[in-house]
């Protein structure tokens, strides 16, 4: 199965003090660069990421990854535009946009404020054939989310807000794939919530 990545990365990041895309990690790597960089250790192809606030310099950040960048025109609605940003091109099989996007069985689908996801945790959902998982942390949800391409169409059209692909998910037996013992899933707001040693851009 050919598993396309896709990150969300077009958010203003209001409550961190700019796009949570351009927070950097102690080695002073900016957080879409890692999130990139974890999807093709997993061997993802292709990996699009979704920009909107910044757009410009999340795009300078990724000049040297093996990214195709898509922007989210309106992406102040929520990430749900992102999502429906990313899984648009991905399943478009014409035109400029899709170029060398064609062709994907299924996406995961990472934003990018999730600091402690590792390579362990990205590849045990990638491992899943079910088409339709998600990790969890100690049982609670989070990210990757895997969605074979037969799902594309029903996230677009229920995504919206900041829910993402939530109400599809809870409309839909999802298999949860347990990552709490490889990996922290806690979405990052605030600096005060930052790790150690990472840094707002």
């Amino acid at each position: 199965m050919k598993i396309a990545g896709l990150v969300l990365a077009a958010g203003a990041g209001r409550r961190m003090g700019g796009p949570k895309a351009l927070v950097r990690d102690p080695a002073g790597v900016a957080w879409v660069v890692r999130v990139v960089r974890l999807l093709v250790a997993a061997e993802c192809s292709p990996i699009l990421v979704v920009v909107g606030a910044a757009a410009d310099q999340v795009r300078a950040e990724l000049a040297d990854e093996p990214v195709e960048v898509v922007e989210a025109t309106n992406w102040a609605e929520g990430m749900g535009a992102s999502l429906r940003a990313g899984l648009t091109t991905l399943r478009s099989a014409a035109g400029p946009e899709a170029a060398g996007v064609a062709g994907a069985d299924a996406v995961l689908v990472v934003p990018v404020d999730v600091p402690g996801l590792t390579i362990e945790a990205v590849r045990r959902v990638a491992a899943d054939d079910s088409g339709l998982a998600r990790a969890v942390y100690d049982g609670l949800p989070g990210h990757p989310v895997l969605l074979a391409k037969q799902h594309w169409d029903g996230v677009i059209a229920t995504a919206e807000g900041d829910a993402g692909a939530r109400v599809y998910l809870r409309e839909h037996p999802v298999v949860e794939i347990e990552c709490g013992d490889v990996a922290e899933g806690a979405d990052v707001d605030t600096v005060d919530q930052l790790p150690d040693g990472h840094r707002a851009g």
